[in-house]
């Protein structure tokens, strides 16, 4: 039997890859445990300066193993905490890595997939995508991070019409909301997601790790807090091997090659 995920890394990309399609890249205990055990591999490699995360297979994630939530011998309580916890696990160590993350959402997600979706920097689409919230139709709610990630991306009004309603919102409208950053043609989205993260493990690592402490601290900062930081870490940045390339770089007129 194959494993529900691969990790793979190309110089200083590493890629996860739900590798499922069959039943659809569900998110069932396997795939969160193999998830956890990916992203702990990447958090100790040092090489790594980005992160791609895609899936095999026409759906990206269908959500959580509703065929696995009733066993006839352990409660429904017992078999959910024990999905969420390796799966949160997983959500919360995601969120603590310094090194930008893309996103390529190959086709249709829902449920607890919309976490593993939205929880990159930036998040790419297929045309052929759609965003299906579903918890509320078997009489559940929102984990995985979906309605921290969905609240911060779209707001508060648009996440409540996405997990009651349960209507499935096309790629183009989850573009408007500002659900995904870009939506690409199905043919594309691989090889321009792999482009962009590739980019990404180019460049300057300290700096982008500082802008990433910038954007999630910015909501909970006054002004005067925010700006206490720009100035630390600019001055930080300005000290850097990576920043003295920079600057150089740009006056050489030349790309810069950041450590």
């Amino acid at each position: 039997m194959s494993s529900p995920l691969m990790l793979e890394q190309e110089a200083a990309l590493a890629i996860i890859t739900f590798n499922n399609p069959a039943r659809a890249n569900v998110l069932d205990l396997a795939m969160a445990q193999a998830l956890l055990a990916a992203v702990k591999q990447i958090a100790a490699e040092p090489t790594v300066r980005a992160l791609l995360i895609t899936a095999n297979g026409k759906q990206f994630c269908a959500g959580g193993d509703v065929n696995s939530m009733q066993d006839g011998v352990r409660s429904l309580p017992v078999i959910l905490n024990e999905l969420i916890k390796p799966v949160h696990a997983a959500i919360s160590a995601l969120s603590e890595l310094a090194i930008p993350i893309v996103s390529a959402i190959n086709g249709p997600v829902g449920g607890g997939g919309i976490g593993l979706a939205l929880c990159a920097d930036i998040v790419l689409a297929a045309e052929s995508m759609k965003l299906r919230g579903g918890y509320s139709a078997i009489g559940l709610t929102p984990d995985v991070g979906s309605s921290w990630f969905i609240s911060n991306r779209a707001g508060s009004a648009r996440a409540k019409q996405i997990f009651l309603t349960n209507r499935a919102i096309p790629a183009a409208e989850c573009l408007q909301w500002g659900l995904v950053d870009a939506v690409h043609p199905d043919a594309e989205l691989a090889q321009i997601a792999r482009e962009l993260a590739h980019k990404l493990a180019r460049g300057p690592s300290l700096a982008q790790a500082r802008i990433k402490t910038l954007m999630r601290e910015a909501p909970h900062n006054t002004l005067a807090q925010q700006l206490q930081i720009e100035e630390n870490f600019m001055l930080a940045s300005g000290e850097s091997v990576d920043g003295h390339e920079g600057i150089a770089a740009f006056i050489e007129k030349r790309t810069a090659k950041f450590l």
